[in-house]
């Protein structure tokens, strides 16, 4: 087991061969981020979020844009239909889409409307869909807060990690992230890249050890350490899916041990690229690993962004974060009517 205090790294950083050292090190108090974070208002926010939905506001918008001649459309059943149809193509799924479809006949069937009218009527629509009452982070009582950050390998599972650990460097928070996915020795070196440029520590194990030691070392280390966030990463696949829930149980309970009430938050990692194949994610995990929110991973990369509809509606879990680009600042704290706006506005 080792205690990495990364230094900050250049801009962009090698991964080195070396992932974990043979004995601990020490250090002194974590550094400042590298890069500073963006306005977090809601010019701001709706700015991240406009280009981050930008592929599917393209497909969306121009969609629902391409039913309407300059002198309004007739709201019978042929625009219904057509009108569903577009909005199955976010994979937003027939539920979610019906609903919408649902109130717009309800407030303008029989009538010739404007293109604004419509989107306004879809905007608010999404907008109570998403609606949620506890998309903020949970805290600890006292001690650190644990997350566990769960998902399939190649959701952008530890590039979300990173991410979110800026996020909160960047709010003035001390953090210590666990690389526990051992089985893979690339997360370890990522993960490693991404303390480096936060400034914050880091515990590793040897490659394949046991990921329960390397959460309750992490753990271990943030009470000693009293910093505010524990962040433990774990691995997406093993030998078969039944190790992987039943190891996910075991890294719960260690770390429940070592800290009672802990994990306080499971944050499921989503690939939006992978559309309605999301949805199957998420159950999987959420029944194993006991997921408190979801963390929409790639919504930049995809013209699919409207799987969070459906992922809200049969999971009820809370979308806490959206991952929106290639850097560090690239994820924002999920806001419903900021991202329903920028589904359709821009």
């Amino acid at each position: 087991m080792a205690f990495w205090r990364s230094k900050k790294s250049d801009p962009d950083p090698t991964p080195s061969s070396e992932t974990a050292s043979t004995g601990p090190t020490t250090s002194g108090e974590p550094g400042q981020s590298t890069q500073p974070g963006r306005s977090s208002g809601s010019g701001g926010m709706l700015a991240k979020l406009s280009g981050g939905l930008n592929k599917t506001r393209r497909v969306l918008a121009t969609d629902i844009r391409d039913l309407f001649k300059s002198e309004g459309r007739l709201v019978d059943e042929d625009f219904l239909g057509e009108l569903f149809a577009r909005l199955i193509r976010t994979d937003m799924g027939t539920k979610p889409a019906n609903l919408i479809k649902d109130e717009v006949a309800r407030k303008f069937r029989g009538r010739v409307v404007q293109l604004e009218e419509v989107i306004e009527t879809i905007t608010d629509e999404i907008r109570q869909q998403l609606r949620q009452d506890d998309g903020g982070l949970a805290r600890a009582e006292s001690g650190p807060t644990v997350i566990l950050v769960v998902g399939v390998n190649g959701s952008g599972k530890t590039t979300s990690i990173g991410k979110l650990s800026h996020y909160l460097h960047a709010q003035g928070h001390s953090l210590v992230l666990g690389a526990g996915d051992t089985f893979r020795a690339a997360a370890v070196e990522q993960l490693t890249i991404w303390a480096g440029r936060i400034g914050c520590e880091i515990v590793t194990g040897a490659s394949g050890a046991d990921p329960a030691s390397v959460a309750y070392q992490t753990v271990d280390k943030a009470i000693a350490l009293g910093t505010d966030y524990a962040i433990i990463d774990t691995a997406g696949r093993l030998q078969t899916q039944s190790n992987l829930m039943q190891e996910l149980q075991k890294i719960r309970k260690v770390v429940d041990k070592r800290l009672p009430g802990g994990p306080h938050e499971v944050l499921l990692v989503l690939d939006a690229t992978a559309g309605q194949n999301a949805i199957s994610q998420a159950k999987g995990f959420s029944e194993a690993a006991g997921c408190t929110g979801i963390v929409l991973a790639k919504l930049d990369g995809s013209a699919k962004g409207g799987v969070v509809l459906p992922i809200r509606d049969q999971f009820r879990l809370p979308v806490k974060f959206v991952g929106l680009g290639e850097t560090m600042q690239d994820m924002a704290a999920f806001d419903p009517d900021s991202f329903a706006d920028a589904l359709l506005k821009g």
